[in-house]
């Protein structure tokens, strides 16, 4: 991998998870600039707007920043974090090294992400790669060591702990590598129907089912308001 990237190359932190669900999901959203909703999309929404309205706290031993932007300039990516919670921690060695100070707060103090998320947890570690990216993010930024944090299940309504282990790093660094080399293609890969299309807010825009050869998709709607629909869907 590339040592850094410039600021104006980095890409969103969402596409992560994006791309660890479905290629051409990424695609269509990052290089196609295209969206839709679906009961999912407008519940995952109303769930980040919610935490986003609280705001920042302070609960003893714990401070929460809510909405914070965040940067890796190794990996190319940028976003933001639902929260960040920082929990105060003791003065045993092992642990305080990985410390970082707080302005006009006393003591060391450990980051720890949280990410909400509708649903439940899902069989694959899309969310866990999500998560981690920002963890790697915050390990650049603050100059520290972030061994784990949370997904909050809206479904569920439970926190599901997440280590960052050797291995959840890797695959998070793997997913970052592959996801520039997508966006600098500019290709949109073809289409392949599976279940997880079922629940895919992009589905009526994907047209996994189509016969077609390639075309991508903002391409075939294009061709479509112009009365060209019926020269083939993408694939």
């Amino acid at each position: 991998m590339r040592g850094a990237y410039a600021e104006a190359d980095c890409l969103p932190l969402s596409a992560l998870q994006h791309l660890a669900f479905c290629e051409r999901q990424c695609a269509l959203i990052h290089i196609e600039g295209l969206w839709a909703e679906n009961s999912f999309t407008v519940e995952g929404q109303h769930l980040h707007e919610k935490v986003d309205s609280q705001g920042s706290d302070s609960r003893g031993s714990v401070r929460t920043a809510r909405g914070l932007p965040l940067r890796c300039l190794r990996l190319g990516l940028v976003g933001k974090a639902d929260a960040v919670e920082f929990h105060r921690i003791e003065s045993a060695p092992a642990v305080a090294v990985r410390g970082i100070r707080l302005e006009d707060v006393e003591g060391l103090w450990l980051p720890f992400p949280v990410e909400y998320k509708r649903g439940k947890p899902k069989r694959d570690r899309r969310d866990e790669v999500q998560l981690c990216g920002q963890a790697l993010c915050l390990e650049e930024m603050l100059q520290t060591s972030i061994p784990e944090g949370a997904l909050f299940y809206g479904q569920t309504r439970r926190r599901e702990p997440v280590t960052f282990d050797a291995d959840l790093r890797r695959e998070t660094e793997e997913v970052a590598q592959r996801l520039h080399r997508l966006i600098a293609s500019g290709i949109t890969p073809r289409a392949a129907r599976e279940p997880k299309c079922d629940n895919c807010s992009l589905l009526d825009l994907c047209l996994p089912d189509g016969n077609a050869p390639g075309r991508s998709a903002a391409a075939y709607l294009s061709a479509a308001l112009a009365g060209d629909g019926e020269r083939g869907a993408p694939s």
